[in-house]
């Protein structure tokens, strides 16, 4: 019996598993399975060879060494193997069957020494759902190399089938997919590059197909982020025209995320380490021997390919002795490539096999001699294309060349708005679309509900360099996508699902395409303004914060002085706010942009567009740290709700309003608001701002107010609901707010392992979309943490850095909170100095910036800074505590007066007023729902105990 190769007191590791091969043990979760000996051999001879394909011969050899036994026996022992292992059940995979070759041991294996504890297995991600094209139905000629390219993706990860256009490389990857799609899963992703003009959008076509948004500069970290404990399968398709950019990213992607496998398809090889080259070799044509016989040519896969394509195409034709030298001729002039015989068989319905073989010959050779100096990936596709095309009738050539104006995928009522003009009527659109699709040159696909076209990369390229543009095809393909994204727009306030999100992917290359040509040397300006300003929308919906920021400049620079103040130029500048704010956080420039959009809606007189803006403004002054001024704002914004009318309005400016009034240490006002923000009329169809559910956070803040408010079981059960609502949705920044006001609840309440839990949650899902100041946030909550358990100079180093990096970006939000915790980190250390300098710059800043929520807790700080200074302050602390006590009562924070009177009463106490100081407590306990759980509460009934 072969033993894996590893010391022979190792212990081996897979998922919950755990084997000792010199014992014979194999243990889930510590206990152990009850095993069949031919069972616990099967799965050590698959693991020796772990992601390698075992053959059925080599597997029994293993564990019936020197005996002929059934290949019943070893489906049994699999069958067996599997049970006991759960293989198959709740997304686990462990061993995989490839038909006719054998088994595969799948699963990650780790070693470790007897005494070493195992691993906990990391926590499962959902994947969106596998999108793979549909395989062929029957693949000829690639049996072999599907067989060779798998073992080598399974046993070294990365994988590139590199070859000519048109060769059947991307076959030939849908086909291994499809194949392996048990082995990972269903964890296998297909990303088209073809569509792609700019190296740039490589990441972030793979971040959308994964579900995730493109929002930072630098978008790879996310990505790796997100995929490194992930086992998938990546399949990069058609990278040679952005290889410069797929290269590096694909080699990164290799070594960071080590169970994830990768298959590319390129003209040629990416040449970066780690890559296993796979030449995939044109289809064999049989010889150039007059005496060639149809039992001979028949066994050629380039003939089998042509025979089957021209019969599906309608051409009545049989192979014998005397087309058989045709037909051979035929595949050799196209050196098997498997497009250019699909191309040249379905013509053999129309012109008949000789005629077709004529054309071939006359014009192949003519430009073969014509393009010798020509690039690799030229010199069979050009030349089969231009036959292609010169066999088309004069229609389905203007039409063809048309439709090369759309980028990627288009509908129907796309061409219909986009091609006819006086030449081409709409009914002989139709025609020509049907023509072209029987003929594979436009190439037809199903997304979603509707059916939709493209054509072949190759096809769109030929056509593009050698056809002039035409500036009045341009401006309508322009012009239709602007009147779709203005229609469409609306849709795209919350995230859409995968269907619609491949829909709206689609729609964004041709978007890209128009971009580029109304602010080209040959467009027209005026057109890319109004497509920038509806464009907009589905680039913030979809996170492509930098590309929408770009577009947005480009098309203000180009904004005429007479088109100031238009609806376009409000619409541009408000989404070049926004995404200002959230890539470079609290600049002049996103102030000006949001300022001039909003000055303008008021100009207008535009109320639901004020509104909006208004929210905007508020979100940036909050997160400059400036709450006074975001308080004005929301005020604004439910004066301009209350003309508009409608529910939703003003429950919009009431969710506004209501953080506001939180923040601001209005407590008894910011309840009323928030909770008709969260469960009033209209509530239901508040809209989001980038991400933002108004909702969700007023949800999260009412849970806020509930607590200090003296009701914590209300407050968390609210804070998890919220927490649970904005995971549904899908909206990145929602759900971090969520979960980092969640966080507050948990420290407030002394809850150090639920503070732990959620702001790991936090930091995971900052760091998998690189969202920079809320992955300092997270860090900053773990210097409290480190606080909280006695860990005072870690915490105090941590809260610091994060409390620069957060002045850096411009986004003072939480600086109050990580002020407190870093005076009670410095008393703790006994650098009474620096605590009381930064507490008197504390409370200069609250007043200044108007976060008022938290005065009466820097008031109590205060006053234990008096206290512990080497002469402390009694009268002075006594002072700053009644003050913290009284205005606490005032606003109606019952947790903040709790905690007042707590210190109140020991300084009572200390000088002999104890019964003053219990009747004290008594007061401020009688406030709390019954039953509360907090750790201040605890506190106060020691501390009555003891009086």
């Amino acid at each position: 019996m072969t033993e894996p190769a590893a010391p022979a007191a190792s212990i081996l590791i897979f998922g919950p598993f755990t084997v000792t091969p010199h014992e014979r043990l194999v243990m889930r979760d510590g206990v152990a399975l009850s095993m069949g000996a031919k069972s616990f051999d099967t799965l050590i001879a698959l693991m020796s060879r772990p992601n390698q394909v075992v053959s059925k011969w080599d597997l029994m050899a293993l564990v019936w060494p020197g005996m002929t036994v059934e290949e019943t026996n070893l489906r049994f022992h699999i069958a067996a193997l599997r049970k006991a292992l759960g293989d198959g059940k709740d997304g686990a995979r462990y061993i995989t069957t490839l038909s006719g070759r054998g088994y595969c041991f799948v699963a990650p294996i780790s070693q470790a020494e007897p005494s070493a504890k195992p691993a906990p297995a990391a926590p499962r991600t959902e994947l969106p759902p596998v999108k793979l094209p549909n395989r062929l139905q029957r693949m000829v000629g690639r049996d072999e190399a599907v067989a060779a390219i798998s073992d080598k993706l399974i046993t070294m990860r990365f994988v590139t089938i590199a070859g000519p256009g048109g060769v059947g490389k991307t076959a030939v990857a849908v086909a291994i997919a499809h194949d392996l799609l048990e082995t990972f899963s269903d964890a296998a992703h297909f990303i088209d590059l073809a569509a792609l003009s700019d190296p740039e959008l490589v990441i972030t076509s793979i971040l959308l197909m994964l579900g995730l948004p493109a929002q930072a500069d630098d978008p790879l970290p996310a990505l790796l982020a997100h995929i490194r404990d992930k086992r998938m399968l990546l399949i990069l398709d058609n990278c040679e025209h952005v290889i410069a950019a797929v290269a590096p990213l694909a080699a990164a992607i290799f070594h960071a995320a080590p169970h994830v496998h990768i298959l590319a398809t390129s003209r040629e090889a990416l040449r970066v380490e780690g890559e296993q080259v796979y030449r995939l070799a044109p289809l064999a044509v049989p010889p150039d021997d007059a005496g060639l016989t149809a039992t001979a040519a028949q066994t050629y896969p380039a003939l089998q390919l042509f025979i089957e394509r021209a019969t599906a195409g309608g051409a009545h034709i049989a192979l014998d002795d005397g087309n058989a030298a045709i037909m051979a001729g035929i595949c050799r002039k196209l050196d098997g490539m498997a497009l250019a015989i699909e191309l040249a068989a379905g013509r053999v319905e129309a012109y008949g096999l000789e005629q077709t073989a004529a054309l071939l010959d006359e014009r192949l050779n003519l430009l073969w001699q014509g393009q010798r100096t020509a690039p690799p990936r030229q010199k069979t596709l050009q030349a089969t294309l231009d036959w292609s095309y010169g066999l088309l009738s004069d229609v389905e050539r203007l039409v063809l060349r048309r439709l090369a104006v759309f980028a990627g995928h288009f509908t129907i009522d796309a061409a219909l708005e986009v091609v006819p003009d006086q030449r081409v009527d709409r009914a002989r659109l139709f025609d020509a679309i049907d023509s072209l699709v029987a003929k594979s040159m436009v190439a037809p696909r199903p997304i979603g509900a509707m059916m939709r076209y493209r054509l072949l990369d190759t096809t769109r390229a030929y056509l593009l360099e050698n056809e002039p543009s035409d500036a009045a095809l341009s401006a309508r393909h322009a012009t239709y996508y602007r009147q779709w994204l203005e229609q469409a727009g609306t849709t795209w306030a919350t995230v859409p699902s995968a269907d619609e999100r491949a829909i709206h992917f689609s729609a964004l290359h041709n978007v890209r395409a128009a971009l580029h040509w109304c602010f080209g040397t040959d467009g027209d300006a005026g057109i890319g303004i109004a497509l920038t300003a509806a464009a907009a929308p589905i680039f913030l919906a979809m996170s492509l914060l930098i590309e929408c920021r770009r577009w947005s400049e480009r098309a203000l620079l180009a904004i005429a002085p007479s088109e100031h103040g238009s609806a376009e130029e409000m619409h541009i500048q408000a989404a070049l706010g926004l995404t200002l704010m959230f890539t470079r956080g609290g600049s002049e420039a996103a102030r000006d942009a949001l300022s001039r959009a909003l000055a303008i809606a008021q100009a207008r007189g535009d109320a639901p567009n004020q509104l909006q803006l208004l929210g905007r403004m508020h979100i940036f002054h909050e997160r400059m740290g400036q709450f006074d001024a975001a308080l004005g704002y929301a005020r604004q914004s439910l004066t301009v709700a209350e003309t508009l009318g409608d529910t939703a309005s003003i429950a919009l400016a009431k969710s506004l309003l209501g953080v506001s009034l939180h923040l601001a240490g209005e407590h008894r006002d910011a309840l009323t608001m928030l909770k008709a923000a969260w469960q009033g009329p209209g509530t239901e169809r508040i809209s989001t701002v980038h991400g933002f559910d108004h909702r969700n956070r007023a949800g999260i803040s009412l849970a806020r107010e509930l607590w200090l408010q003296g009701r914590p079981a209300e407050a968390q059960q609210l804070a998890r609901q919220t927490v649970t609502e904005a995971a549904q949705m899908d909206h990145p920044i929602t759900l971090c707010i969520a979960l980092i006001w969640a966080v507050s609840i948990d420290l407030w309440s002394g809850d150090l392992d639920g503070a732990e839990c959620d702001i790991g949650h936090f930091i995971a899902h900052a760091e998998s979309r690189s969202m920079g100041p809320y992955l300092a946030v997270g860090r900053g909550v773990k210097g409290e943490l480190a606080i909280g358990r006695g860990d005072d100079a870690a915490g105090v180093e941590t809260i610091r850095a994060c409390l620069r990096e957060l002045h850096e970006a411009g986004y003072e939000l939480l600086t109050t909170t990580f002020n407190i915790a870093l005076v009670q980190g410095l008393l703790a250390l006994g650098q009474t100095g620096q605590a009381a300098r930064l507490i008197d710059d504390a409370i200069r800043l609250v007043e200044q910036g108007g976060d008022h929520l938290y005065m009466p807790e820097l008031l109590r700080m205060r006053a234990s800074v008096l206290l512990a200074l080497p002469e402390p302050d009694k009268e002075e602390a006594e002072a700053n505590l009644v003050q913290s006590l009284e205005l606490s009562r005032d606003k109606g924070a019952k947790a903040w007066e709790l905690r007042a009177t707590i210190d109140l009463a020991q300084i009572l106490a200390e000088r002999g007023d104890r019964g003053e100081a219990k009747l004290l407590l008594q007061g401020a306990l009688e406030g709390f729902v019954e039953a509360s759980d907090m750790a201040d509460i605890r506190i106060a009934n020691e501390l009555l105990q003891a009086l």
